[in-house]
């Protein structure tokens, strides 16, 4: 029989240069390779292009970032970077009517837009032979909308459509933002994205032909061309985009604000509510703030990886029906944490407890640096594992921070890379506390409330068999 010494003796090293390092680079250098294939340029007017030639793709992605969201709309003009982003589907002067429609449809072109509280971004992707068209197309889009009275009619109607689909008709959402962004009203991020009913119904011609002009601008805008590129891609980007004239005017500066940290708790009873549910954030940073990286990895670790805390803590018999982790990152602003709704037989107060306490051990204790190491390698894995894809590098590049300009695919891995086990506790300490939490309670009517509070009173054995049934 061996000595359980000797095998201490002989495993214990290994054990401890496995914990000791995070050797990556030999798996990150796909990233590092790829990056030097990156054209940058950026043309007299402003705008910023990058191209990537990836000649074993048969199709081309476009992405353009412009930096313009919800936080540069004036009050009384909510939503109106979202129902810009519907009306640049709509027709241009080159293309009018559904031209742009059709145009994408015969080439089999996959084609969206999204609109954050940051920035509005169109991409779409295509068989490489056209790329011309899309260029064409898209800087005519741009430059030249067709912002006609009743284009913005329809679309203004589908947009409080979406509104309603989005938010109106769902249980809890509305009501939840609304509580959430009122606590930063003051601030660029105090209103939705998709905007007030109101503000949208009122929304004129005028106005958002003056809102085009102030933000839709080459210098405010990133385009990146991504796939099996023709030769003559840099000419005819410089063709239906070099001329597009700055404005004399300056772009608007990023709003410097502090938002005044506080313990909030509410609750907010919504007649749709199906069941209870609890909203628990903590307040952290930006995405371009140093602590960024490491404010990811801790919220992995507790909530979003499939081997997070909370996940194995409740690996048999958990006292939560469903749970989504939640974390959002702003240019200026961040938050991490978890929507949780419970069992029948668990109340609310006692999930968040358990989560709490969670928390807390990180603080104390910290991570360990196989830990850390296995979700940096999780991480590296899916940006490694999405070189080849063009849709998914084009709007990554476009969406590049003035911190990564010169290393767009490089720079975001090596701020994770350098991230310490002594980050993650630092970093839990700081903005996993109470000044800094957030925890809204989302609550059904009040025969649903009462039923389920009879449930908790009943042994759980029964409680788990009514709600087995129920289901």
């Amino acid at each position: 029989m061996v000595n359980r010494w000797m095998l201490l003796g002989i495993l214990l090293p290994a054990f401890m240069v496995q914990a000791e390092q995070c050797e990556l680079s030999k798996q990150s250098l796909p990233l590092y390779e790829l990056e030097q294939k990156i054209s940058t340029r950026k043309l007299t007017n402003g705008l910023i292009v990058r191209s990537l030639d990836l000649t074993d793709n048969n199709t081309i992605s476009i992405a353009s970032q412009f930096s313009v969201g919800s936080r540069n709309e004036l009050q009384g003009q909510t939503g109106y970077a979202h129902l810009f982003e519907h009306l640049l589907f709509e027709g241009s002067e080159h293309a009018p009517g559904d031209v742009f429609e059709q145009k994408m449809d015969e080439i089999g072109a996959r084609k969206n837009a999204s609109t954050h509280f940051d920035w509005t971004n169109y991409y779409s992707q295509f068989p490489s032979y056209a790329l011309e068209l899309i260029l064409f197309l898209d800087a005519d889009r741009f430059i030249s909308p067709s912002l006609t009275t009743d284009t913005i009619n329809i679309q203004k109607q589908a947009v409080l459509q979406e509104r309603v689909m989005r938010l109106e008709s769902q249980p809890y959402f509305e009501p939840a933002m609304d509580f959430l962004l009122g606590k930063i009203k003051d601030t660029p991020y105090g209103h939705s994205v998709i905007g007030s009913r109101k503000d949208i119904k009122n929304a004129t011609r005028a106005q958002l032909i003056a809102f085009h002009q102030k933000f839709y601008r080459p210098d405010n805008m990133q385009l990146s061309i991504v796939g099996k590129l023709p030769k003559q891609t840099r000419k005819w980007v410089d063709k239906y985009f070099g001329d597009w004239k700055k404005p004399n005017s300056l772009l608007e500066s990023e709003v410097e604000f502090d938002i005044n940290l506080e313990q909030i708790k509410g609750e907010l009873v919504d007649p749709k509510g199906p069941w209870p549910a609890s909203l628990l954030l903590w307040n952290t940073v930006g995405y371009n703030h140093p602590d960024a990286a490491a404010v990811r990895l801790l919220q992995a670790h507790l909530f979003s990886d499939k081997a997070s805390l909370f996940s194995i803590n409740n690996q048999y018999d958990p006292d939560f029906m469903i749970y989504f982790p939640l974390a959002q990152a702003l240019a200026s602003h961040g938050v991490a944490g978890l929507v949780i709704s419970p069992r029948a037989r668990a109340s609310l107060d006692e999930l968040v407890t358990e989560i709490l306490q969670l928390t807390e051990s990180v603080k104390r204790n910290g991570m360990s640096q196989q830990r850390l190491c296995y979700l940096k390698q999780l991480e590296l894995n899916r940006m490694v594992g999405n070189i080849t894809d063009d849709l998914f590098l084009a709007k990554r590049l476009s969406a590049t921070s003035r911190l990564d300009f010169q290393h767009p695919i490089t720079a975001p891995w090596e701020r994770t890379n350098v991230v310490t086990v002594a980050d993650i506790q630092r970093v839990a300490n700081k903005y996993f506390q109470p000044n800094h939490q957030i925890r809204l309670d989302l609550l059904p009517p009040w025969y649903i409330r009462w039923a389920k509070q009879l449930l908790e009173w009943l042994p759980k054995g029964t409680a788990d068999s009514i709600e087995e049934e129920a289901l």
